[in-house]
């Protein structure tokens, strides 16, 4: 059967920061679905929480599985969602999982801190904006700078999405997770600080570190993000067959 791909975004950003690898995928001949979750992309409308979050995470899933072996990958708050949801005491249909740029614990100081700047940034001129793009304009390519923030950015949603995942059990969630599991960090990103700790309550994990990559490792380095989805999806199709 052929592996389908469900691919979740990070924090502000939508389903768009991920045409680079659907153009892989659907090229490859994998089927893939890139969510929008509440309050981001075409849903921004729409309130974050968690009980919707995990339900649209759940609904991709679980329509991909009818149709084979599911690879789930999130970005940043996205993997970190995704490390809860797949680490559930009911485990959901997934066979393989990429949690990119995540391996952080949002609590305490660190996301306070976070919370503060992100705070910051709103209270500046245009919210921040004309910092943020000229920051983007430096570090991704061509090919994927566009489709970033083509669905919008979701800034009304980002405090209470970063106070959500204050309540996520990650590290029990992590131990539950019984699949492959990649994860992939670049070499600058700010969110390896639990790293170590990750790897070793994970048991079935990898580690993929990308050099020269900051956090936005999916659209920094597009093909060699698609190079990991190929080891993942070989690896599955090897299990599999």
């Amino acid at each position: 059967m052929v592996v389908q791909v469900v691919l979740v975004h990070g924090i502000r950003t939508s389903a768009t920061m991920w045409r680079a690898q659907e153009e892989y995928l659907t090229a490859r001949g994998n089927p893939v679905t890139a969510v929008d979750l509440p309050g981001h992309g075409s849903r921004m409308a729409e309130d974050f929480t968690l009980e919707t979050v995990f339900e649209t995470i759940d609904s991709a899933v679980r329509a991909a599985a009818e149709r084979g072996p599911v690879l789930l990958s999130g970005h940043s708050m996205g993997g970190l969602l995704c490390i809860e949801y797949v680490g559930a005491e009911k485990p959901p249909p997934v066979a393989g999982f990429i949690a990119a740029s995540c391996t952080a614990i949002p609590r305490g100081v660190a996301l306070a801190t976070y919370r503060v700047l992100a705070r910051g940034f709103d209270a500046l001129p245009d919210r921040g904006m004309w910092l943020t793009d000229r920051m983007l304009d430096r570090i991704l390519p061509e090919e994927t700078r566009a489709d970033f923030g083509a669905g919008g950015y979701a800034l009304d949603a980002q405090d209470v999405a970063l106070r959500s995942l204050s309540v996520l059990d990650l590290l029990a969630a992590l131990h539950r997770i019984d699949v492959p599991l990649w994860f992939v960090n670049g070499q600058w990103d700010q969110l390896r600080v639990n790293e170590k700790l990750f790897m070793r309550v994970a048991q079935h994990a990898e580690l993929i570190v990308v050099p020269r990559t900051t956090h936005h490792v999916t659209v920094m380095r597009p093909r060699v993000f698609d190079a990991v989805l190929e080891v993942a999806l070989t690896t599955l199709e090897a299990s599999q067959g």
